[in-house]
């Protein structure tokens, strides 16, 4: 099995980890088993119990929700995570079953740090407790800006707002101006996200290209301008 110690350079892009104390970073290293999962499948999902802590090292992960019976189900889309990310924290802190459901949204390769192994760690090093909730913090701060966009901002400039944020790593990007300008994400993917009909995604999406701004391909779009993209955000 390769080692953990080979995705360092992807794990230290990201802001959480780079700036972990290296005790801390290094048991997570220790701990931690390789994952790869094919595209649709399932890494856990919504009621299942907690199975620890997870690093997204290449790919793309869908954390989704679902509502209503099996036959009119509707799905909520609510993030597309991508690496460096660090995921799955809460069950670590109360022990409960996960709340949404996380799938590969394409070939990906995790790390995953297990559940008992990660607490008997940080009940002999309490701590790191605190640098743990910082990661816990930065997704609950991310969850309010998004609540408050949901109610505020019109679609557009709710799709402009999140086209941002997922190429920035939501935030989770080392502060050296280093961006993803590509994004694998559907035109049905973005819909879910902002909570919009497909139709108005792609009407939206095709103004962004008619200003040269975006380029559209299909399962993938090209930022070509980001200046120009966060301007249109507030």
């Amino acid at each position: 099995m390769p080692d953990p110690s080979r995705y360092l350079p992807i794990l230290n892009s990201g802001r959480w980890f780079a700036q972990l104390p290296a005790e801390f970073a290094q048991a997570l290293l220790r701990m931690a088993k390789l994952r790869t999962l094919q595209m649709g499948d399932a890494l856990f999902l919504r009621d299942s119990p907690p199975c620890g802590l997870y690093a997204l090292v290449s790919g793309a992960i869908r954390i989704s929700g679902q509502s209503g019976q099996s036959n009119d189900a509707r799905e909520a889309l609510l993030v597309l995570l991508t690496p460096p990310q660090w995921f799955g924290e809460i069950s670590v802190f109360d022990g409960s079953a996960r709340t949404h459901h996380a799938h590969a949204a394409e070939p990906s390769t995790l790390l995953q740090v297990p559940h008992e192994e990660l607490l008997a760690w940080l009940q002999a090093h309490p701590q790191h407790w605190r640098d743990l909730a910082v990661l816990m913090a930065d997704k609950l701060r991310m969850a309010f800006v998004n609540m408050e966009q949901q109610t505020l901002l019109n679609a557009p400039l709710r799709l402009a707002r999140r086209l941002v944020d997922m190429a920035q790593g939501y935030g989770q990007r080392t502060d050296d101006g280093s961006t993803r300008r590509v994004l694998a994400v559907t035109q049905e993917e973005l819909a879910l996200m902002i909570g919009v009909s497909r139709q108005t995604t792609n009407q939206i999406l095709n103004g962004l290209k008619d200003r040269h701004i975006l380029r559209l391909q299909r399962g993938t779009l090209e930022i070509l301008d980001l200046q120009a993209l966060r301007a249109l955000c507030p």
